[in-house]
């Protein structure tokens, strides 16, 4: 592997020249808060849009607990084929009109956060970023049947008004985008989150309107160009299997009603408070108990 360069004790290793034009850096890693799949499927429908290449690796040792994300070993009839090691990546790749857009992409780091952060500052900077934009997607209670608002959260408040905020404040774990986002307003970058706000009735199964509005919201915000079609597409699919099974609740049509009377009538949902937010498990069956047609939560 050639190697172009590296910050001096920082843990990551360059394999490309560079040679950027003031690129948008989208960060998309695992491992907080993505209600309905929105953030995560926003980024693989990004990273099929176009060709990436690998710009930088980062010290998997110094930032992953391999015993709580473990490799995968391939066996065949036997003989060890391999190992596949969970890696943290910054890829570089094109929009639509070939403007220049890195991503990084991986786990989210289970230690030396301060020193991640200041080794993705670096490189971004080294690079020329003009931009960082984190996606993720949290529950709300707002309906299915209302386009997905945003909600931002950024480096400063005429960044965050542009996409929307919100109100109030809250003191909330955090997750490494915001330890990222932090970071870069340091050193003087404008970093924003885009938050998709998804039915809280259906946070633990595939919510593709919520990533078609993370891709445009992304368009939008950064001057992209970004095709979400294929997102609207398995939104509508989606909506449509929702619908079929509110159908058949009239408890469940009354809630629905509810959230857009609130919506409709523009009154604010209640502030956003993450560590209020049930756990992955009680979300999951809360959508069983909704899908079996049983209670699952008071509007």
């Amino acid at each position: 592997m050639q190697v172009y360069g590296s910050v001096v004790g920082h843990a990551f290793t360059r394999t490309h020249d560079g040679g950027f034009d003031a690129p948008v850096l989208v960060l998309g890693m695992d491992g907080w808060i993505d209600a309905g799949f929105g953030a995560g499927a926003a980024m693989a429908h990004l990273l099929a849009s176009s060709t990436w290449e690998v710009v930088a690796t980062f010290d998997n040792d110094r930032f992953l607990d391999f015993r709580d994300r473990r490799p995968v070993v391939r066996i065949a009839d036997g003989l060890t084929e391999g190992i596949t090691w969970p890696a943290i990546e910054l890829r570089a790749g094109k929009d639509g009109t070939g403007k220049d857009l890195l991503v990084l992409v991986g786990p989210e780091p289970d230690m030396a956060w301060h020193g991640f952060v200041s080794s993705v500052v670096d490189l971004a900077m080294e690079l020329g970023v003009r931009l960082v934009v984190a996606l993720g997607a949290f529950p709300l209670s707002v309906p299915h049947t209302r386009p997905v608002r945003l909600a931002a959260t950024a480096t400063s408040s005429e960044l965050a008004e542009k996409i929307g905020v919100v109100k109030g404040a809250h003191s909330v774990p955090a997750g490494i985008h915001a330890a990222l986002q932090e970071g870069f307003g340091a050193a003087g970058v404008p970093a924003v989150g885009l938050w998709a706000r998804v039915p809280h009735y259906a946070a633990a199964m595939p919510y593709p309107a919520a990533s078609a509005a993370l891709i445009e919201g992304l368009a939008s915000l950064a001057d992209l160009v970004l095709d979400a079609a294929d997102l609207h597409a398995a939104a509508d699919l989606t909506r449509a299997r929702i619908d079929e099974l509110i159908a058949g609740s009239d408890e469940h049509r009354d809630m629905v009603r509810q959230l857009e009377a609130a919506i409709d009538a523009e009154q604010a949902p209640a502030p956003f408070d993450p560590s209020d937010l049930p756990s992955g498990d009680e979300i999951g069956a809360e959508l069983e108990r909704f899908l079996r047609g049983e209670t699952g939560t008071n509007p």
